[in-house]
């Protein structure tokens, strides 16, 4: 392709991508953040996925490592990352602090303030593992990354935590009685101690799909979809629950009040629902995932807190951005992405009108078709606008 043709290429580009962003500017900016990662060999340039999501009117996105293109391709746009340290390195930020400074110093510093990094995520789901040494390390390292960001200015700016598996519970139900397992008490006594004094989220992943796939016989479906169903009671609290992912966060709320703190919040770092699974995959289908993340965004558009916390609005990162064809495990997990990598989404959702109040129409963001095989850029507003222009990618 000649400099000529790709130059004007891009200036398509350029210009499709502006006007979907000032159109949709209308719409009320969404309030779930996404989960953004990236195990695929097939996946659009994050120059391509800043635009996407600049589109779809979301500004919060959670990394799975540090990935200096996302964040390099992300500045000037205002969108709010949460970045990730993995696990391979805990060891060693817990045993040099010097390491983690020099972590901070490539990852975050260089990127700041034209990307906003808000969050760094020590590790992910630690404690799913047996690594008693991985265990140990967690808090150690989450400290040294603290004070490197502290060192170098950037404390005040962003902020440390890890995520967890919703399995580090041993009780959730009743919501008043959920409590941490016994085993990891040691680790995570502290852990809400370092939360407590930082003023940094406790992240949990909760997804509601395996409690119905181990169980579709006992667990109501609308009840995990957030459909109309009869509920259940807490019986020490006498509080309604319509959906199990809002039981599971007071469950959070509890068995921290039961270690003796209040002060600290719940984020949801993850959750969602697969479009496609294997034959014992009970529930993996595109209308349950639909209905699943549909519902949900529905509710945060509405500021909805949970039975325990109905003034505090959930906070939700939702998985995933795509499909990522090269997970490990089960079919599931590489079909929880809203986007296939072309950019044409899964299944299309009512992501709610963003308005609090539920009423005035809706924002249908999942119509959006980025890059599609006849290398046109096709996006269809929820006032009806659509916009077709031709967009040669490269």
């Amino acid at each position: 392709m000649g400099l000529r043709h790709r130059a004007s290429s891009l200036l398509l580009l350029s210009l499709a991508l502006g006007l979907a962003v000032a159109l949709v500017s209308v719409s009320a900016q969404q309030k779930f953040g996404i989960n953004y990662g990236q195990i695929a060999n097939d996946l659009p340039d994050p120059t391509r996925v800043a635009g996407l999501l600049q589109s779809m009117n979301v500004n919060k996105v959670k990394l799975y490592d540090a990935d200096p293109r996302v964040l390099t391709a992300f500045a000037n746009t205002g969108v709010e990352f949460i970045i990730a340290v993995g696990n391979e390195n805990l060891q060693t930020m817990a045993a040099s602090p010097a390491a983690a400074r020099q972590w901070v110093a490539t990852h975050v510093q260089p990127y700041i303030p034209a990307t906003r990094v808000t969050c760094v995520t020590v590790g992910n789901e630690v404690f799913s593992s047996n690594d008693n040494v991985m265990m140990s390390s967690l808090l150690p390292a989450m400290k040294a990354v603290y004070a490197a960001l502290g060192d170098l200015g950037l404390g005040s700016q962003v902020t440390v935590s890890s995520a967890h598996s919703v399995n580090v519970l041993a009780t959730s139900f009743p919501p008043s009685s959920g409590a941490f397992r016994e085993d990891l008490a040691e680790y995570i006594q502290p852990i809400l101690d370092f939360h407590g004094q930082t003023g940094s989220p406790f992240l949990i992943n909760a997804y509601p799909f395996f409690a119905y796939k181990a169980n579709p016989g006992s667990v109501s479906l609308p009840y995990v979809l957030f459909e109309p169903n009869p509920g259940v009671r807490d019986p020490n609290t006498n509080l309604s629950y319509d959906n199990m992912l809002y039981a599971q966060i007071d469950a959070v709320y509890a068995a921290m009040k039961a270690m003796g703190h209040t002060d600290v919040g719940v984020r949801i770092s993850e959750t969602g629902w697969p479009s496609k699974g294997d034959e014992d995959e009970t529930g993996a289908t595109v209308q349950n995932a639909a209905a699943y993340n549909g519902n949900l965004m529905q509710r945060i558009a509405m500021n909805q807190g949970t039975p325990l916390k109905p003034n505090v609005p959930i906070d939700v990162y939702v998985f995933a951005l795509f499909n990522e064809d090269m997970k490990p495990g089960p079919t599931s997990e590489r079909n929880y992405g809203l986007f296939y990598p072309n950019g044409s989404p899964v299944y299309a959702i009512n992501a709610g009108s963003g308005s609090g109040s539920g009423s005035g129409g809706s924002l249908n963001p999942y119509y959006t078709s980025m890059f599609s095989s006849s290398s046109k850029l096709a996006i269809t507003f929820p006032t009806g606008v659509v916009v077709l222009l031709a967009a040669l990618f490269l």
